[in-house]
């Protein structure tokens, strides 16, 4: 019963944030420059795409300021920013799809009804085996918690016997849940971890005190505290919190045609500066990258 009602309240959550508040992260007057289509990009695209001129993307609900649903397949957001800005450079247009949780992307992909999760979405060695990463941008994980941090949760070290809110199938998840083993083995209370499909249902737990703090990444954290109304506080800034260099990225199946024509497609916005005018119009300076890449994360595997 209790997570019906966060799935309902949440989806009115996303509803007005796809409404009213859109463009309260973004930047006014930032005017993204028109792309022309690159032949040579173009033509690394496979044939089918080049003929029927259109690519899938799929994402699994509002990521602000990355993703921010609108409607049934509407998106906004610096994400969709990048991908019109991208789909102009290759040539086709990109249609948005919306799914419940990251494995839905990954099977979509998998199976061949999606092309591309424009993302970002972590890039970490494990999930290399059968995807293909072009990372973007670099994320950090952290806590959102009640104004006041009232658990006093500042570390992974504070998370012995707390509730916290995570997205299902996502690394944060998995950190958290080795936390809480070295909780245990360390003779404190076990982490209880609460996994959610999508990031609205995540911050209303806490917002209403069903969850102590969401284990997130920093940038739709930052949001969903700036649109708050003064009930919700950034906590853990500053610190690994279990995690190396995180890159994220625009996902595809492993070997895919198109991924290094998004590849290319990419570097062209950073090397033309459209990369960098979206990315600070949506607040996210500290976030980007020198160049995209394939798989960055691979590097920092030990």
């Amino acid at each position: 019963m209790m997570a019906k009602k966060l799935r309902q309240a949440a989806a009115l959550t996303a509803a007005l944030l796809s409404v009213s508040s859109i463009n309260a992260f973004a930047a006014e007057n930032v005017s993204i420059p028109t792309q022309t289509m690159d032949p040579a990009i173009h033509a690394k695209l496979p044939a089918d795409i080049q003929k029927s001129g259109v690519m899938t993307s799929v994402n699994n609900g509002s990521f602000p300021p990355y993703e921010i649903v609108t409607g049934a397949n509407g998106l906004d957001g610096a994400s969709a920013d990048l991908a019109h800005a991208l789909a102009e450079v290759l040539g086709v247009k990109i249609e948005h799809a919306s799914v419940s949780g990251l494995s839905g992307i990954l099977s979509g992909m998998a199976a061949g009804r999606y092309q591309m999760g424009i993302g970002p979405i972590g890039d970490y060695p494990d999930r290399q085996a059968k995807n293909d990463f072009i990372d973007f941008v670099k994320e950090y994980v952290v806590f959102g918690v009640r104004k006041g941090n009232p658990e006093k949760i500042n570390s992974l070290d504070d998370t012995c016997g707390k509730r916290i809110a995570v997205m299902a199938g996502g690394s944060a998840e998995q950190v958290i849940r080795k936390q809480s083993d070295v909780c245990v083995k360390g003779g404190k209370p076990a982490v209880t971890v609460q996994s959610f499909s999508d990031q609205p249902t995540s911050i209303l737990a806490v917002r209403s005190n069903r969850s102590d703090a969401f284990f997130s990444s920093q940038a739709p954290l930052t949001y969903f505290v700036e649109k708050a109304n003064g009930q919700l506080e950034l906590t853990g800034t500053g610190k690994s919190n279990g995690f190396g260099d995180i890159f994220q990225g625009t996902v595809v199946a492993k070997d895919s045609p198109v991924r290094d024509a998004i590849l290319a497609g990419y570097q062209k916005l950073f090397d033309n500066g459209t990369y960098g005018i979206i990315m600070k119009k949506w607040g996210l300076e500290g976030n980007m990258i020198p160049a995209p890449g394939i798989n960055l994360a691979k590097a920092q595997a030990k």
